[in-house]
């Protein structure tokens, strides 16, 4: 959480510089300000106990001794000079390597010990305040000097969402048409077969490919080869790679031979069909490259065209990524049915979608809106899906589904040809008239859709006879073919003479999103924004540990090669890091990071991440390891018995990382961290230790000051021999930082902090331990605070929660008040689920049975407040640093509320911004995108997804939220400027979406 802060009035600058500005300040911000959590901090000590006491490894040389220590700069020196020769691979951190000897260097300087249990900390060269420019803060408004002709958050307000009744096409109106109006220039149709498979949903991603999505792809490459004319589409490379894999050297050429003859076209090409709500860019990235390198290895294809039919609500970053990747072109369908049919009635389903923030037109992407209901052949051929239903052919009389409207298909034979085909024809002109060009595309699929060989044969020949009589009467004036996607968007680039993915004349050029997504009546999409929020916090932990991974990979594997010790590193730890990717790049499917599947789906996901995960930490220990010794030929790989040790271990999938204890002796143990991100931060490293009598020191052996704490097993019980030790390092980019901790009785640097309890009249014992001071107040209820060199932060004597935050430089409290509230479901017909929040009304304050617990922890380094309720308890710690780092409030709340049914926690920060209706939300933790809250809409409408950050502002201060989860957020009271934030939700509903 970031405290409120002056906006100045002055100053300018280029968008440019504005946008690195931004950029720069946010992931500043995330690393050591996160609002729920802060981003971990990777932490190895080195079990020189074993090594001592083992003869065979001090035999064998690997050990750690302090005359190597002193000539790590030489090696550093060698890393500089590796990553010069390897400027192509890792050029973007080859001048970011930490010197191991100067990676706290000038440290002793940062905090100055005064012997009265406190520290001085200099501010050093980082700024207090950071400058927010006026122009910054209208930034995510968009660019006022290039206003694009569809400005989202403008057709929002613009638009009534009345809903009203449109007849055959419920959601939209009647169209009618001229039949002469084709006569000088035929429609042209393409019809375009896929199939929809979900890499996990109702059955999991191995249970789906073994009972459907083989089969599909086995008769896809039989069938396509009957006839040159058919076409077929696929997206998940995931299971496509799964297949492939089971197939013969025979089939893969025949694979080959389609796709580039142009019947089998890849689409999008990620690994998924990615999530753009909840999933970070650098997960979307990684899933969009490993699909794409895959592709490229094994077919020698790269997509031109994006296909996203199942998302639930689409982002821009995913249009500027697939803009980056080189595509041309991308189809979107779940958006609000009220926004469909107001771009269906302005001929506006076409459109260049923009970034925001672009100046010019070089984000610019072309963009096609399906405009019905749904992307199954019912809603896919024109507006009356009754009609449309008759020629979805799996539906044919005798078959496991029907239409749902009683009317079923018919085979086409030479009687009923005409009619059927005059009938259809009207259902795509009809469509057409939609859109600006005379070019129509019409998906014919459904989810794992071809899964049998009837049904190829089904659709195909019977839409070969209706193509072949539209075809030949010229008095239709259709030209009608099978067709693939990008073949569709050739067509209309031919049509109006412009080269693939450039803006025909006439098309408007849109900006925004499409969040929040309703597809009927007041079913807003805005549930799974919150849904299984472990597993969203899960899946970030896992992409923060591959990316520290991928680093300490590539640095130890090229100073192997260098050294000439390759032979002895574990290059098969890449194939570690290729799972991982894998694994993360299938948890972003839309309804895996969504947390839309089933219980035995999800449990899956978490297997495969929790694996992961594990993996990963493996690989940082054999990197670590071998980049901290100074002579390589003392490296030994034993993947049995690892040199060092993570400082957190998971138990299964879906428990909480537990810190693993040091036991500290005379002689020292070692503690290595890394930073694993570009920027050099100051740090606040704790650990747990056996004894509080700990001297903290960097190798060259200066002393840092250290902060020893109690470590607690219930809010008022202190546990026996262990302790939390605290200090500081300032921390290089991309470094690997080593510090030794001793058990020393003489030190008296090491700082106890103090304990106070609140126990507002509750009738229970509280445990104190020696060494630290604990004092009890049994019936206080005055407010308190807690304060570092920048702010003072009040807080409720009563409810135990935040209140306001002071800095020091003014003298006026602003008000930042914490409160938590329930949001039920509503008691008849649809339920608040997986995917929808649909609540009985406003949230209703929680209250609880007893008064709460309140734990409050003050020493040199940090301070911490811990409010114990219920259903969950909330520590907010404030971290006694310079710069940034000591500007921001760390905040975790820790939340069980199993004993609850069909009930949603949300946490509300009311202040005094004059923000009116308008508060913004990131977007995949890259960009930032200005919402309004509308009154015209119901409250599940307002809430939106916040990947990373959120804030609210008015020209004179900001509110920022950090969190290290996708959650769900709003700013629901006007002039009162509250954000709100959905932390968990319990409900018995999936409420899947229906056909």
């Amino acid at each position: 959480m970031r405290p409120l802060r002056p906006a100045p009035r002055g100053g300018g600058g280029s968008a440019g510089n504005r946008d690195t500005r931004r950029m720069k300040l946010k992931k500043q911000v995330t690393v050591c300000g996160g609002a729920i959590f802060c981003v971990a901090v990777f932490s190895l000590y080195l079990m020189l106990d074993r090594v001592q006491h083992e003869p065979e490894r001090r035999q064998s040389g690997v050990s750690f001794p302090r005359s190597q220590i002193s000539v790590l700069q030489n090696r550093i020196e060698q890393l500089e000079q590796l990553l010069e020769e390897n400027h192509q691979i890792i050029s973007h951190i080859k001048d970011s390597v930490l010197e191991l000897t100067e990676n706290a260097g000038g440290f002793p300087g940062l905090l100055t010990y005064q012997g009265n249990g406190s520290w001085a900390i200099p501010a050093g060269n980082h700024p207090t305040f950071l400058t927010v420019l006026p122009q910054d803060c209208q930034f995510a408004l968009g660019n006022k000097g290039h206003k694009t002709d569809l400005q989202m958050l403008d057709v929002y307000s613009l638009l009534k969402f009345d809903n009203l009744d449109g007849g055959a096409w419920k959601q939209g109106f009647e169209i009618t048409y001229n039949e002469h109006e084709w006569d000088n220039d035929p429609l042209q149709v393409y019809v375009v077969p896929h199939s929809h498979n979900d890499p996990g949903w109702i059955k999991t991603f191995d249970k789906y490919y073994q009972d459907q999505t083989q089969h599909i792809l086995n008769n896809m490459l039989l069938k396509l080869q009957e006839d040159p004319k058919r076409r077929f589409i696929w997206a998940e490379i995931s299971f496509f790679s799964k297949w492939w894999d089971n197939i013969d050297s025979q089939k893969k050429a025949a694979v080959r031979r389609l796709a580039a003859s142009g019947q089998l076209e890849f689409v999008t090409g990620g690994w998924v069909m990615t999530d753009e709500a909840n999933a970070h860019y650098f997960a979307m990235i990684d899933q969009l490259i490993e699909g794409h390198q895959w592709m490229e290895k094994n077919i020698g294809v790269i997509p031109k065209s994006g296909w996203a039919i199942d998302p639930f609500g689409h982002s821009s970053t995913m249009s500027y990524l697939l803009k980056r990747a080189n595509l041309t072109s991308m189809l979107i369908q779940r958006v609000h049915y009220s926004i469909k049919k107001h771009f269906s009635a302005t001929k506006s389903l076409e459109f260049m979608w923009r970034q925001t923030w672009d100046i010019d037109s070089s984000t610019d992407i072309f963009c096609h809106l399906m405009p019905f209901y749904s992307y199954d052949v019912p809603h896919t051929c024109g507006p009356d899906p009754k009609i449309c239903c008759q020629f979805d052919f799996r539906r044919l009389p005798g078959g496991r589904i029907s239409c749902p409207w009683k009317i079923p298909p018919k085979p086409i034979t030479s009687i009923n040809v005409a009619e059927r085909a005059n009938l259809l024809l009207d259902q795509y002109r009809k469509k057409s008239k939609l859109y600006k060009s005379k070019v129509v595309l019409i998906p014919v699929g459904d989810d794992f859709r071809y899964d049998n060989a009837l049904e190829w044969d089904q659709q195909f020949q019977n839409y070969a006879k209706l193509f072949d009589y539209m075809n030949s009467h010229p008095e239709l004036h259709v030209q009608v073919q099978f067709g693939t996607l990008s073949e569709y968007f050739d067509a209309v680039y031919k049509k109006y003479g412009v080269s693939p993915g450039s803006r025909p004349p006439t098309y408007p050029v849109l900006s925004g999103d499409f969040f929040t997504y309703a597809d009927r009546e007041d079913h807003y999409w805005s549930g799974y924004f919150t849904s299984r929020p472990f597993y969203k916090n899960l899946d970030r932990a896992l992409e923060s540990h591959l990316r520290a991974a991928e680093i300490l990979y590539s640095l130890a594997l090229n100073h192997a090669r260098r050294s000439g010790a390759d032979s002895k590193y574990p290059i098969s730890d890449y194939s570690t890091l290729t799972e991982a990717r894998r694994n993360i790049g299938l948890f972003q499917h839309h309804d895996a990071i969504t947390g839309t599947s089933k219980e035995v789906v999800v449990i899956d996901y978490g297997i495969r991440l929790f694996h992961s995960l594990m993996n990963l930490k493996r690989v940082i220990i054999n990197a670590a390891h071998f980049l901290i010794l100074w002579d390589k030929n003392d490296y030994r790989y034993d993947q049995s018995s690892l040199f060092l040790h993570m400082d957190d271990k998971r138990q299964n999938h879906d428990t909480l990382p537990e810190k693993v204890v040091i036991k500290l002796e005379s002689l020292p143990r070692y503690v290595v961290v890394l930073n694993p991100i570009e920027q050099e931060r100051p740090c606040v490293i704790s650990v747990l230790a056996t004894s509080p009598q700990v001297r903290v020191t960097l190798i060259d052996g200066s002393t840092l000051p250290t902060q020893v704490s109690a470590v607690w097993k219930s809010p008022t019980d202190m546990v026996t021999d262990i302790y939390q030790i605290s200090f500081v390092s300032r921390l290089s980019a991309l470094g690997l930082a080593v510090f030794q901790l001793t058990e020393s009785f003489n030190y008296r640097a090491s700082v106890k902090s103090n304990v106070v309890i609140y126990l507002r009249n509750r009738d229970v014992t509280v445990s104190k331990k020696e060494p630290f001071s604990v004092k009890i107040l049994e019936s206080s209820t005055d407010d308190f605070f807690i304060e570092n060199q920048h702010m003072q932060v009040w807080f409720n004597g009563v409810t135990g929660l935040m209140e306001t935050i002071k800095r020091k430089d003014d003298q006026q409290k602003q008000k930042v008040r914490v409160e938590f509230m329930w949001y039920g479901t509503r008691p008849f017909k649809d339920k608040s689920g997986a995917y929808l929040f649909l609540p009985d009304g406003e949230a209703k304050a929680y209250i609880s049975k007893q008064a709460a617990i309140t734990r409050v922890t003050k020493g040199p380094l940090f301070s911490e407040v811990v409010t114990f309720y219920q259903h969950f308890h909330q520590i907010v710690r404030l971290y006694n640093l310079p710069g940034v780092e000591g500007l921001s409030l760390d905040v975790s709340i820790v939340v069980d509320i199993h004993d609850q049914i069909n009930r949603e926690l949300a946490m509300r920060l009311s202040t005094s911004i004059e923000s009116g209706d308008t508060f913004y939300t990131d977007l995949n933790g890259f960009q930032i995108q200005a919402r309004k809250y509308f009154q015209k809409l119901p409250l599940q409408a307002n809430f939106y997804p916040m990947s990373t950050m959120a804030y609210i502002q008015d020209d004179r201060f900001r509110l920022t939220l950090h969190t290290a989860q996708s959650l769900g957020v709003s700013s629901i009271r006007n002039g009162q400027s509250a954000c709100e934030l959905s932390l968990s939700a319990k409900s018995h509903y999936l409420n899947a979406p229906q056909p």
